[in-house]
C-alpha cells in the first residue's frame, strides 16, 4: 500500500512539473514596427502544444492562419480576458484559419498542436 501512495505522490508530482512548465511557455508574438502581422515557422512533437500570446485591443480585427506541408497543424484561440475559446477555434474545432472582431482588449492565447502526428507549421497573425 506505501509503493502505491510513494508511485501516486510522484504521479502528481510530475503532473504539476508538467503543468507549470506548459503555463511558462508562452511565446510573445511582437510585430515590427510599421508592420500589422508576424509569421512564425515552428513545429510540434505529437501530443505537445506551443502557445503563443498576441496583444490586441476590442474591435480590432484578426486573422490567425495555420499551414503545414501535410495540414496537420491545428490552433485554438483563447480569449484571456475571459478564458473562453472564439467562436470557431475552439479546443474541437480543428481551425486552420479564423478570422473576427476581437470581443475583448487583452491577451490572446494561440494554442497550435497537430491532428496526427509531428506537424511543422507556419503560423500568421494579421490584427488591423
Amino acid at each position: 500500500m506505501k509503493k502505491i501512495n510513494i508511485v501516486l505522490l510522484l504521479l502528481f508530482i510530475l503532473a504539476s512539473a508538467v503543468s507549470v512548465n506548459a503555463q511558462v511557455n508562452n511565446k510573445r508574438i511582437k510585430f515590427k514596427k510599421g508592420e500589422s502581422s508576424a509569421t512564425i515557422e515552428g513545429g510540434v512533437i505529437r501530443g505537445e502544444r506551443d502557445t503563443y500570446l498576441v496583444g490586441a485591443n476590442k474591435n480590432q480585427y484578426m486573422v490567425v492562419t495555420v499551414m503545414s506541408i501535410e495540414n496537420n497543424a491545428v490552433f485554438q484561440l483563447v480569449d484571456r480576458e475571459t478564458g473562453y475559446y472564439l467562436s470557431g477555434a475552439g479546443d474541437y474545432d480543428d481551425a486552420m484559419r479564423w478570422e473576427g472582431y476581437l470581443p475583448s482588449t487583452g491577451d490572446y492565447e494561440i494554442i497550435v498542436g497537430g491532428t496526427r502526428g509531428n506537424a511543422e507549421y507556419t503560423l500568421k497573425v494579421f490584427i488591423e
